[in-house]
């Protein structure tokens, strides 16, 4: 598929459907494309569609099963736009950090990865909630790449690679790095399990071969 010409072009990238719960469109929203007029859509639609399909099939089709609506808080951004939110410190990494997920179709950057919200645990965040124990209960449950936290409702950068890193970062006191690359959890996996027993049981997807 060229990049989209037109609005009708542009709509039938929009209602591609990526997974059994996400389709394109939920991820082509920005708010610094729509307040700056700078449009938000992919240079190579395939690629961002191929990478897309499997960061939604194997890291959001499994949260949405288990807790219900998952909100895309920041999902797809072109190039052009991510280097505008970088340049203009609108929350946007460089276009060459390496752990920037935002950009799904650099050529030589197997990557895809959103923002995320995940409703259930932001009312409970809300209440004091660790954050860790939604951090650790993603680790023991999804073949994530990155994870990156952030104070507001709780929302995490959420990474599909191809061979995923399993790193997780946070903003959120204790700030830092709660998993290095390579490294083994801080905790047992008696401890991590305990911090979710109260969570709804994991739902993934088995998809047919």
């Amino acid at each position: 598929m060229k990049r989209p010409q037109s609005m009708w072009s542009l709509e039938t990238l929009g209602r591609m459907r990526l997974s059994r719960h996400f389709w394109m469109r939920e991820f082509l929203s920005s708010e610094i494309g729509n307040f700056h007029e700078i449009s938000n859509i992919p240079d190579d639609p395939d690629l961002a569609q191929e990478r897309g399909r499997a960061f939604a099939t194997a890291l959001l089709d499994p949260l949405e099963e288990t807790f219900g609506r998952v909100f895309v808080r920041s999902g797809y951004r072109s190039a052009r736009l991510n280097a505008f939110g970088n340049a203009h410190k609108l929350n946007c990494a460089s276009n060459d950090y390496p752990l920037e997920c935002h950009i799904w179709d650099l050529p030589d950057r197997p990557v895809a990865g959103a923002s995320v919200v995940i409703p259930w645990f932001a009312d409970r965040y809300a209440q004091g909630r660790d954050w860790r124990d939604l951090a650790w209960w993603l680790h023991d449950h999804l073949d994530y790449s990155e994870i990156w936290f952030f104070p507001k409702l709780c929302a995490f950068n959420l990474a599909w690679r191809p061979v995923p890193l399993r790193r997780i970062d946070s903003f959120i006191a204790p700030k830092g790095t709660l998993l290095k690359v390579g490294a083994a959890p801080g905790e047992t996996s008696e401890q991590r399990a305990a911090r979710y027993a109260d969570f709804p049981p994991f739902r993934g997807i088995a998809l047919p071969v």
